[in-house]
Parts: C-alpha cells; structure tokens; sequence
C-alpha cells in the first residue's frame, strides 16, 4: 500500500463503522416510526417547499424553457407569504446568465452542475475550467460529481485532490460533491465517499446525478448524514446534504426531513444546510399544502 493510500485509510478507520444490511434498515425504521408521524404535517411540508433546488437538466432545455421555469418561481413569490420560495435553481451552467437575467424572487439562489456532469469523464482542466466558468457567471452553487473512476479503483489521493481544485475554481460559489450512490451501492464505499469528500472541502454532499443510476435512497441519506454529524463533531463544521433522484411525493420528502432531523439535528432543517434536488415535487408539495 503507498504511503498516500494508507493516510486515506487511516482517515476513514477514525470514523464509525458503518451500519449496514439489517441493522442500517432498522435504524431506519425506528426513526420514521419515532418521527414520521409529527413531522407530516404542513408546517413541514412548507419548511420543504423552500429547501427544494428546483432543476431542469434536459438536453433540450433552451432558454426559453429555463426563462419559463424561473417565472414560475417569480408568479409563486407572495401567493402564501406563509410558504417560503425554493431555495434555488439549478441549470446547466450555460443558463446561469439566463436564470440571474430573469429571476425576481428574493432570496432563491442560482445554482448549476459543472465538471463534466453527469460522468465526471473528462480532462481534470476541462473540469476546472468549465467549473470556474460557472462561478465567473455568477452561479452561487456548484454541483459537480465525484471522479467515481478515481474513487472505485482506489485512488482517493487523486479523487480528493480533484475536489480539492474544484472547490477553489467554485471561488466563493458552495460546492456540492455529488456521489452517486447508486453507483457506489456498498454502505462502506458510500461512507468512505462521504469522508472522502468532506475533507477535500465540499460544502455539501448530494447523493446523485439522477441521470444514470438509481437516484436517492434512505440508506444513503442515512449514512451520509452520519458522516456529517461526526465530521462536524470532529471539526466543528457543519456541512449540507443534498437528496436528488426520484424524489417526488410529499411522502418522499418528509421521510428524508426525518432521517436529517434525527440524525443531524433541528438545526440543520433549514435551506443553508439541508436541500432536495426535484422538479415535480414543488408542484406536489404546493397541491398539499395550498
């Protein structure tokens, strides 16, 4: 094992194991039993409604379809002054100039995917570049996708460091690492990802592209926040989470609120520290709600 390597698996065995199969499943379970019920209510649901990044990641999204969905957000601002706006809106990063252009709504953020999304296959110039492009044209939040090939051969040195060069493109954009769990699939991997990503100085974690493999899932919203929670714990730095990939319902929603709230803590329920990556859940959540 080279000397890098074994600094990287030092790191990962100062952290908890990770819980998997059967136990991972009843620690999920016992907290929807415990919170599911309390938190189902539309207090939350509007809490949600302005956590979402709402996205549009079409190859044929144009301009005009990118200017229609901001003024959707723009016609929402003020219809319930009870119901926060979402938080962002997140485009491909050759949209950001369209979104700043059209968006009227305080406080919702513009946000794009950058880095060779949604493979993470290119050059790590190209990466860098395209990244610092994006922040250049004034997107607040980056979401960029870890180097999974890196990752899964073992070689977290050039895997962190990408993060690493990534978050100093972003300037004083947030990076969102994206790590596709389900392409990770093992709890381990997904943990390891986790730690991985927060040392190299991602802002927040997400948990997929939602382009390519399965899309978020409760184990993983559990054992990521699990990271989080003894990052911080160790640091005293508090790092967002991100869930995206077939998360539409209501339900869906506030079952992850859940798994945030007991694992992480009220304080990260808020859109600083906790968001969802959707399109179809904002009109979901606005039919519940209003």
């Amino acid at each position: 094992m080279n000397q890098n390597k074994s600094k990287w698996e030092e790191l990962f065995l100062s952290y908890a194991p990770v819980l998997e199969g059967q136990a991972l499943q009843e620690a999920i379970d016992k907290i929807l039993e415990k919170e599911y019920e309390q938190c189902n209510t539309v207090e939350v649901k509007k809490a949600l409604h302005g956590m979402i990044d709402l996205t549009t990641l079409a190859g044929a999204d144009t301009e005009t379809k990118v200017a229609a969905l901001v003024h959707s957000v723009n016609d929402f601002e003020g219809t319930d002054e009870s119901v926060p706006s979402v938080a962002a809106i997140c485009v491909y990063p050759n949209f950001v100039p369209t979104v700043l252009e059209t968006l009227t709504a305080e406080g919702v953020r513009v946000a794009c995917v950058s880095g060779a999304f949604p493979a993470s296959q290119s050059f790590a110039e190209v990466k860098v570049a395209e990244v610092s492009l994006a922040a250049r044209a004034g997107a607040h939040e980056i979401d960029i996708v870890l180097n999974l090939g890196r990752f899964l051969e073992g070689d977290y040195t050039e895997a962190g460091d990408e993060i690493f060069e990534l978050k100093s493109a972003a300037r004083e954009a947030h990076l969102k690492a994206i790590l596709e769990t389900g392409a990770l699939q093992e709890p381990e991997r997904i943990r390891r990802a986790s730690i991985l990503a927060l040392v190299s100085g991602a802002d927040f974690l997400k948990t997929s592209t939602g382009k390519e493999y399965p899309g978020a899932s409760l184990e993983a919203a559990y054992i990521m926040c699990s990271v989080i929670r003894e990052f911080y714990k160790k640091t005293g730095e508090k790092r967002g989470i991100k869930f995206s990939g077939g998360i539409k319902t209501s339900t869906d929603a506030v079952r992850y609120y859940c798994i945030v709230k007991d694992v992480l803590g009220q304080e990260w329920l808020t859109p600083e520290l906790m968001r969802i990556g959707a399109s179809s859940l904002v009109a979901n959540l606005q039919k519940d709600i209003l």
